[in-house]
């Protein structure tokens, strides 16, 4: 029987960098097509949706495969970088 992918996800590890995060979503204007996508797009879960109608990002678990740089390119919504080194996702499986 095989894994679910959720289970080999779990079995990565995480640093925080705490209060610096490498992800940055402009909250100053209306979210766009692309960054509302994001929500359900992004495959470790990190953006959400807000009560006010916003998206905002919890880079907490994020596993910096660049997914939103792609989406919200053209939208320059998103501000991305990688985390600073020591921080971030640690593949277990490569």
């Amino acid at each position: 029987m095989s894994e679910k992918i959720e289970e080999k996800l779990f079995q990565n590890r995480y640093r925080v960098d705490e209060g610096t995060s490498h992800i940055r979503v402009n909250a100053d204007k209306v979210p766009s097509e692309q960054l509302k996508a994001m929500v359900n797009i992004c495959p470790a879960g990190c953006y959400q949706d807000t009560e006010d109608g916003k998206v905002e990002v919890v880079a907490d678990g994020c596993m910096e495969c660049g997914t939103c740089r792609i989406v919200c390119q053209e939208t320059g919504e998103v501000t991305w970088q990688y985390p600073r080194g020591g921080y971030g996702v640690l593949f277990k499986f490569g």
